[in-house]
């Protein structure tokens, strides 16, 4: 249905209804046709650089790259140099994001520095604001860590992020193993480093009772273990990146390093199960998985290059690209409005007279070119650049603050 929304300047919605009409001439009023309304976007997972790789991305970039994206609320991980790990840690990225359009909801460390050896102060880091704990893009290779997280994490119902990822599967691994990985002659990272360690930590998970986010799923197997451990009860939820939605290890065929990721892309039969995960709600939502790389990182000889693509600014328009001919409209931003912000337990908007305004507009029947000089992040790594995509945002309403793109 089409509506007229009067937002005023606290930051409010102060009516909704037809032929509303500005109240002086220093209003803004964003009027264009087939522009859809929805709740302010979450993404879970992105990374930044501050404190230590502020030249990839500091705080600041990283709003200007989520308001163009369509988000009003972010929680990253904390694989910054140091990494967050402390009451101060959180105070920090809350003191330098309150004055920003878009919310930063600061994920601590589960371990100290991501090492994975001993257990992080999660206590003081949940009291100061901390949504979650998890050690990023460091996965927990240590099984007793990891239930001691859990059980700890138990006494104030938090909640536990780890991606699924046995590296002592394939040291050194680069892609995924299968055809293409024999026919680059790089080392490849087999589906079972994946779906071992998500079996390891659903067992975790029933032993101590606690609450689990598998991030980033790429295999059918730990889909699969998902979608057992939900229906017997467990606590589990899971994520998938538009990324590993969008792309198939066929793109790395000309070693193209703007692809490398971690975890690595899969073969086409193991994206096809990340969307049947979807469909049937084994997987909650979608990230972005952004994670700027300098161009020194990035542009070197295949094994040397660092993993990682920067998506904030595309996540949304990707993953609508592979999913709008499966997924009602609907069900599709509620993968990234709705859901993200249920398994954070954080407040869920409500587009409502007297409510304040977290709102995104997009129009998903526009396509758009991803441009490099009109990139918001610091860094460029993207293999999208130049690309067309679809659905395009136009604007960003959130803490009486207005971004239009």
């Amino acid at each position: 249905q089409q509506k007229d929304i009067l937002i005023n300047a606290h930051g409010i919605i102060e009516n909704i209804g037809d032929g509303l009409s500005t109240q002086s001439k220093k209003d803004i009023l964003f009027d264009k046709k087939n522009t859809c309304v929805s709740i302010g976007w979450m993404d879970i997972g992105a990374h930044f650089g501050d404190p230590g790789f502020e030249y990839r991305e500091d705080l600041e970039s990283l709003n200007e790259a989520a308001m163009a994206g369509g988000f009003t609320k972010i929680a990253p991980f904390p694989n910054t140099q140091p990494v967050i790990q402390s009451r101060a840690d959180i105070y920090y990225v809350q003191n330098k994001t309150r004055d920003l359009l878009v919310d930063v909801l600061p994920i601590g460390a589960l371990s100290v520095g991501c090492k994975g050896k001993d257990l992080a102060e999660l206590v003081d880091m949940h009291t100061s604001g901390a949504v979650a704990f998890s050690d990023g893009n460091h996965s927990v290779q240590d099984a007793g860590l990891l239930m001691r997280g859990l059980q700890y994490a138990k006494i104030f119902d938090g909640l536990i992020i780890n991606t699924p990822a046995d590296k002592t599967i394939a040291p050194g691994g680069q892609i995924h193993e299968g055809l293409i990985s024999v026919q680059l002659g790089l080392t490849g990272i087999p589906a079972i480093a994946e779906s071992l360690m998500m079996e390891r930590d659903l067992n975790l998970l029933s032993y101590a009772q606690s609450r689990l986010h598998a991030y980033a799923l790429t295999t059918a197997e730990a889909v699969e273990a998902v979608r057992q451990a939900k229906k017997s009860g467990l606590n589990i939820s899971a994520s998938v990146t538009a990324l590993h939605l969008a792309f198939t290890d066929d793109a790395l065929a000309d070693f193209d390093t703007q692809y490398k990721v971690f975890p690595p892309l899969r073969d086409a039969a193991h994206v096809a199960a990340l969307k049947k995960g979807l469909m049937d709600g084994t997987i909650d939502f979608i990230t972005s998985q952004h994670t700027p790389i300098d161009d020194d990182c990035k542009h070197l000889e295949f094994p040397e290059a660092d993993f990682g693509i920067i998506n904030l600014e595309t996540a949304v328009s990707l993953s609508y690209q592979h999913l709008k001919n499966i997924l009602s409209l609907e069900k599709f931003i509620s993968l990234w409005t709705t859901q993200p912000r249920k398994i954070l337990r954080t407040p869920i908007p409500k587009i409502a007279v007297g409510e304040k305004a977290d709102l995104t507009l997009f129009n998903p029947n526009l396509d758009w070119i991803y441009e490099a000089k009109k990139i918001r992040s610091k860094s460029k790594n993207s293999p999208l650049i130049g690309k067309i995509l679809p659905l395009r945002v136009e604007g960003v309403i959130n803490k009486g603050k207005v971004h239009f793109n």
